[in-house]
């Protein structure tokens, strides 16, 4: 079965072509962070403009890469597209898209949850990844911990109270002058800086719930930056500046890493995997993989830890295999598991 996956909840523009349930054929992706970059971040109505002009040539190519043909021995059986949760206007582009193409061609189309692609993100990367196991889903716009009990049975342990972790690492690169998006930025110079520099409070570090919350720890960082900035012509001095990233960095990881244990503990599952755009974060990645001695642990690749479309593709055949055939009538931006 050939699947073209559709993936437009944000702002990157992803297109993927999949043979099976995980086998990668081709993918493109088409990133507005140049644009959105003047703006601090996500302008959602720029956004959605920016998907229509993208979508339709990316298509093509990735079709003509693939040699997918729209009639022929090889072509496509299945369209599986984000319905949500997303930016409402990003997320009608890829639906009505992925609409119109089945219908054109004749293919059915199939609704995939974000946050479900996220998880398949890990079984692209490892085939011998199985349920049940646990899931750190971890980007701008989500923090939680997923139970997978099944493949299109999950469970929510918990999740975060506020603000997204990758959301906390965007706002305090704003508050230290560094460019959009902010989370790299922070990584790359957290390289280079002392996590033990700074004391920076770790978020429910001592609760019996898996749960997280960042917006303290951003209010930590703006008053370490205004005693920091007294006597000083700059917000802040140069020198700080990795030992900043890298003590606020470490807080972050901390605290993700500490609820992932407690989610361990709570459940007897010891088979733990991350997905989501923080996942690319290389604190969070050695933490977790320094855990493998104790967890069986499963980290996708970079390139899949963003929003990407080939992970959309494997979470719908994967549906589809297994019998479902949800249709789309409309993007759902409040979709949950």
């Amino acid at each position: 079965m050939i699947t073209l996956g559709i993936e437009s909840s944000c702002d990157d523009t992803a297109v993927a072509i999949i043979r099976g349930n995980r086998e990668v054929l081709s993918e493109l992706v088409s990133s507005q962070v140049t644009e959105h970059r003047r703006f601090g971040g996500v302008v959602p109505e720029f956004a959605a403009r920016m998907h229509q002009e993208a979508i339709l040539p990316l298509i093509k190519l990735i079709m003509d890469e693939a040699r997918i043909k729209v009639s022929g021995s090889i072509h496509i059986d299945l369209i599986a597209v984000t319905s949500g949760p997303g930016l409402v206007g990003s997320l009608i582009v890829g639906v009505l898209t992925a609409r119109a193409l089945g219908a054109a061609w004749n293919v059915p189309v199939i609704g995939v949850n974000h946050i479900e692609g996220h998880i398949f993100a890990n079984f692209i990367a490892d085939e011998t990844l199985t349920p049940p196991f646990i899931c750190l889903v971890v980007s701008g716009g989500h923090t939680e911990i997923i139970l997978a009990r099944a493949w299109g049975d999950y469970v929510i342990l918990g999740g975060t109270r506020d603000d997204a972790a990758g959301e906390a690492f965007d706002k305090a690169a704003k508050l230290l002058g560094l460019p959009y998006p902010g989370g790299a930025v922070i990584d790359g110079l957290s390289a280079k800086g002392n996590p033990k520099a700074f004391s920076f409070p770790i978020p429910l570090k001592n609760t019996g719930e898996v749960e997280f919350s960042f917006s303290g720890l951003k209010t930590a960082l703006l008053w370490k930056l205004k005693q920091l900035s007294q006597n000083q012509s700059t917000p802040i001095a140069e020198d700080y500046m990795n030992d900043i990233c890298a003590s606020y960095q470490a807080a972050i990881v901390e605290s993700l890493t500490v609820k992932l244990e407690l989610a361990v503990k709570k459940t007897g599952i010891n088979k733990v995997a991350i997905s989501g755009g923080v996942a690319a974060n290389s604190a969070l990645r050695a933490a977790v993989q320094s855990k493998s001695e104790e967890w069986d642990v499963y980290i996708p690749p970079i390139a899949h830890c963003t929003d990407n479309a080939a992970m959309i593709a494997a979470a719908g055949a994967s549906a589809w295999l297994r019998g479902s055939r949800m249709d789309i009538i409309a993007p759902d931006p409040s979709l949950r598991l």
